[in-house]
């Protein structure tokens, strides 16, 4: 067979099946056919460099291209910013200035995208180097991996320039925004504080996986250089692009006019209220490339554009009412509720106050006159109370608006985190937290139920199979009913979900007492917590003068353990679980021979056999300690294929590096 045809059949075959693990959860082939399909791609593509293709599964998500951070990319272009104009005057300015110089102008009216600006190099068709602004003169950060991952992006051009620079802005929409910091939640993660922000970081980390995951978006708005062919117009280029299936920015205007121009820039601030993305101005700029060569550029910003920054848009509305949610973590976030204003372009009725000190500091109480803004952002929020507009009734009450101290779904005792300003439930049965709970009960960290994805978990909660953490090992019982309804999907990813749920019930019961929610007690806290005590049932006696004789659990943890087996609610489940036949009981302790006793190992790469849980176990099993990054603490690193940074990093610090088998050795 030809080699560019076993090639496309391999990658075509392994992509299908990525497909069916990830986005289907129903796999049709084991973990070592699919193995055995990308060692031999990796072979085909080691014998020839030439082949490799930037969207093989080897170099995209789920493979193993992730960028080292740090490295530079001269920039051929310099990225330079745009000077800022704030009115109406200085638009009429910049046309007349740029009237008394050329026969004619044209400008195009485009909007300024809020995100992060990014150059793309094609090289012979085919994307070469994606880098960030940097310094905007000298060098960016080398974000090409990243970059590739998103949907919008190019990776090969329809027709074959030899050189092509583009630049563009990545960014959010607000859906994809609002799922991120969703999920930030859900892992008790700090939560991005707009897309802008969101769409940065995620570019500038490392791991591709995560900018794909995220969703990241981009437009392009100019072509910085190109090789080939010339363009007279900007809009000539943005023809050209669009033929070779580059996204550039939507709605332009072309203007020869001041008037024009006003009217352009009045109008996209208009609708910006409709975007599903944020925009924070206008851009304007020449039209025609040989005017913009002749007027040039200043160190800072060529002299052939401007941004107009819209003002923030507020008005004055009457508060009707503060509501309190819970979220999956179980935090309360107060929304204000106000009489229907316009701002943007859209209809707005409600804002969150975030927490009990920005309620404070405004001073808000309900049926003030509120002033509402938007400024160039999606999210509406609340400037300030009008303090002489300020009813009798709210003037007698004296006291801004209290969070309530009891949780508005469950009812239970709210407290306040520590270091924090958030005010939680800390029930982990609430069923506003149902959802976290479930997520992380089934997730890798705890019970590892292999299938039993987010959406599930949200659809089974949402038709009633499940109430609590017990439910999860009943839904055998309605086997049928859930195959007819095509809640797991049809009947063999049904079958294959529910047979996943009875192989967990012989995990570790370490795994099980992390999946249970306690506050406080992670992954390893549970493990250690059960080389103690023998089982669940003899954890749940266990008194806080006891747990606190476990190493690591002190008075919070005690507390926390001791709270949870002290609701009845919460012994029911457990004696559920086991009537379900859920393994309890701890196996940590069979293992004498704790030759690894203070040790300290790093596990990084793709090892032979093992997966880095089991590897983890082991070390384990022996009294060693596993941790995420190397450091002068470090002991031993196991390194498989692909090992990256950490095996840099451990050759730096002179770290003893080990293999599958040496590690097996050692402990053999």
């Amino acid at each position: 067979m030809d080699i560019n045809q076993k090639l496309y059949e391999l990658r075509n075959t392994i992509n299908y099946h990525n497909e069916k693990y990830y986005d289907l959860s129903d796999p049709e082939i084991s973990d070592t056919k699919y193995d055995l399909l990308m060692q031999e791609l990796k072979q085909i593509e080691k014998e020839y460099p030439e082949l490799v293709t930037f969207d093989s599964p080897t170099q995209r998500v789920g493979g193993s291209a992730k960028r080292e951070g740090g490295v530079k990319v001269q920039h051929k272009v310099p990225m330079l910013s745009l000077q800022d104009v704030f009115n109406k005057e200085d638009i009429y300015q910049f046309v007349n200035d740029m009237q008394s110089q050329f026969e004619n102008p044209e400008f195009v009216v485009e909007q300024k995208i809020d995100g992060l600006s990014i150059a793309i190099r094609y090289e012979n068709g085919d994307l070469s180097v994606a880098t960030t602004r940097g310094d905007g003169i000298t060098e960016g950060d080398d974000v090409t991996e990243n970059i590739k991952v998103i949907k919008d992006v190019k990776g090969k051009l329809k027709e074959k320039v030899p050189y092509l620079e583009v630049r563009g802005e990545v960014y959010m929409t607000s859906k994809a925004f609002e799922a991120v910091n969703e999920q930030q939640e859900l892992l008790g993660k700090q939560q991005f504080a707009n897309p802008r922000n969101c769409a940065s970081g995620t570019i500038l980390q490392l791991d591709p996986n995560v900018a794909r995951e995220r969703n990241l978006s981009l437009f392009i708005f100019n072509i910085q250089d190109i090789e080939g062919m010339a363009f007279e117009t900007h809009i000539q280029g943005y023809e050209f692009l669009k033929q070779q299936g580059i996204k550039v920015i939507e709605n332009y205007s072309l203007c020869r006019t001041a008037d024009e121009v006003w009217d352009a820039i009045v109008k996209i601030g208009e609708n910006r209220g409709s975007l599903d993305y944020e925009i924070d101005g206008a851009v304007v700029k020449l039209n025609n490339l040989s005017y913009r060569e002749t007027v040039g550029s200043t160190s800072k910003v060529p002299r052939w554009a401007v941004a107009y920054k819209y003002p923030p848009e507020e008005k004055e509305t009457i508060l009707l009412d503060i509501e309190t949610s819970v979220g999956r973590t179980g935090r309360l976030t107060p929304t204000a509720v106000f009489k229907k204003i316009s701002l943007c372009g859209t209809s707005v009725t409600r804002a969150t106050l975030h927490n009990q000190d920005n309620i404070d500091n405004l001073d808000i109480r309900i049926g003030d006159t509120i002033v509402v803004f938007k400024s160039g952002e999606i999210i509406p929020k609340i400037k300030n109370v009008v303090i002489e507009k300020r009813t009798i009734e709210s003037l007698l009450n004296n006291v801004s608006y209290k969070l309530p101290s009891a949780c508005p779904v469950c009812g239970k005792k709210t407290v306040r985190e520590e270091d924090t300003a958030d005010l939680k439930c800390i029930n982990p049965n609430c069923p506003a937290q149902l959802e976290k709970l479930i997520i992380n009960f089934v997730g890798r960290q705890a019970m590892d139920i292999k299938g039993f994805g987010e959406s599930f978990v949200v659809e089974l909660i949402r038709k009633k199979y499940i109430k609590d953490i017990a439910d999860i090992y009943s839904l055998f019982k309605y086997r049928d009913e859930l195959v007819e309804r095509s809640i797991l999907g049809k009947e063999k990813n049904t079958d294959k979900l529910l047979e996943n749920i009875d192989k967990s019930k012989a995990n570790e019961a370490h795994k099980l007492l992390t999946g249970l929610g306690i506050p406080n007690i992670g992954k390893a806290a549970a493990k250690e917590i059960l080389k103690h005590f023998k089982s669940i049932i003899e954890l749940q006696y266990a008194t806080v003068d006891e747990l606190k004789q476990v190493s690591d659990i002190g008075d919070a943890s005690a507390e926390s353990i001791r709270s949870f087996f002290d609701d009845l609610n919460n012994q029911e489940i457990i004696r559920r679980l086991n009537e379900y036949g859920v393994n309890l009981n701890s196996s940590q302790n069979s293992n004498t021979d704790k030759r690894l006793s203070g040790k300290i190992f790093v596990i990084t790469g793709t090892l032979p056999t093992m997966d880095r849980n089991q590897a983890t176990q082991l070390i384990e099993s022996f009294g060693g300690k596993v941790t995420n990054s190397v450091s002068k603490k470090t002991d031993y690193v196991v390194a498989g294929e692909n090992a990256g940074s950490k095996l840099t990093d451990a050759q730096n610090l002179n770290k003893q590096i080990l293999s599958e088998k040496e590690l097996v050795d050692l402990l053999s």
